[in-house]
């Protein structure tokens, strides 16, 4: 290990009170100590190693499906990146990057009406996206701002409320579901995977436009990411259980605001099924760490590539 007994020691102390924090939330989190030795601390210490030899702020992609931990593994690592090591970490996610909800809309009119629900890609904000990404790596960096977005109210938040970044991260933590996702091929996607695609995109005008998107702008984008992190959940099925688990914490923080129906979530996660399902499959080779995750959210093997 690269720190000594005393920062280990602060390193379990804020990881254990974070998770404490979380447990408030959600289930109970097991084996919290064999968790963080045989996971967290190879990971953080191998892109730690990975720094050094350059000095040069490092992008690290989180990808997985919806409810797969990746907030809070997020956090996590930062924990260890900044007590540990002392390197300063920055956190966002690709869903911070939605097109606000009148661009949606024109979407929804001038391509396909599944435009209007956010989450895959072509539903971002690109441009915004690959420049703040440039930014945070940048030598000569300046101070800017992230955008926020709001998932009850479906819309981005005034520029007043974006994240300010004042100092220029030697970590950077950037985490999202399709973060690091491959295209399919053509004849890949001329069958339908649900009934969503089957009654509402019978000419495949959204499939594809999701997929050159992938192709092109989002390409560019997650070529900047330098190491990928991919958390494989057990089925898709596990992604919609885990998404109604989302759902019952954003009721319990967003009082007032509105959240999704059980049945809304189930029709929800059709636009995100193709794409998932293509990364269980494309991302075992092309992540540097593919962690297995088993049906009660705990880390079950790691493999490095």
């Amino acid at each position: 290990m690269f720190f000594t007994d005393i920062k280990y020691k602060k390193i379990e102390k804020k990881y254990l009170n974070y998770l404490k924090s979380q447990e408030a939330l959600s289930e109970p989190f097991r084996d919290k100590i064999g968790q963080l030795k045989k996971f967290y601390l190879p990971i953080s210490t191998r892109i730690y190693s990975s720094f050094l030899k350059t000095k040069k702020t490092k992008v690290i992609g989180l990808t997985g499906g919806q409810g797969s931990g990746k907030s809070t593994i997020s956090n996590i690592l930062k924990i260890i990146f900044q007590v540990g090591f002392g390197l300063k970490t920055t956190i966002f996610s690709i869903d911070d990057f939605y097109k606000t909800l009148s661009e949606r809309k024109k979407m929804s009119i001038n391509v396909n009406p599944l435009f209007l629900t956010r989450g895959v890609p072509g539903t971002h904000d690109t441009r915004l996206l690959f420049n703040c990404i440039q930014k945070l790596k940048n030598s000569k960096f300046k101070k800017f701002y992230i955008p926020k977005f709001d998932k009850s109210i479906d819309n981005r938040l005034p520029k007043n409320k974006w994240q300010r970044i004042e100092k220029k991260p030697e970590i950077v933590i950037f985490e999202g579901w399709c973060v690091g996702a491959n295209p399919q091929k053509k004849k890949d996607l001329l069958k339908s995977i649900n009934i969503l695609e089957k009654h509402k995109d019978k000419k495949r005008i959204w499939r594809n436009k999701v997929n050159n998107e992938l192709k092109k702008n989002y390409k560019k984008i997650f070529n900047l990411i330098d190491t990928l992190i991919f958390l494989k959940v057990p089925s898709f099925k596990h992604v919609y259980k885990w998404r109604l688990l989302q759902e019952k914490k954003l009721r319990l923080s967003s009082s007032g605001k509105k959240i999704m129906t059980d049945n809304q979530i189930k029709n929800f996660i059709m636009y995100y099924e193709r794409i998932t399902k293509h990364m269980f499959f494309t991302l075992d080779k092309k992540a540097k760490f593919v962690i297995k995750i088993d049906n009660k959210h705990r880390f079950k093997s790691m493999k490095i590539n």
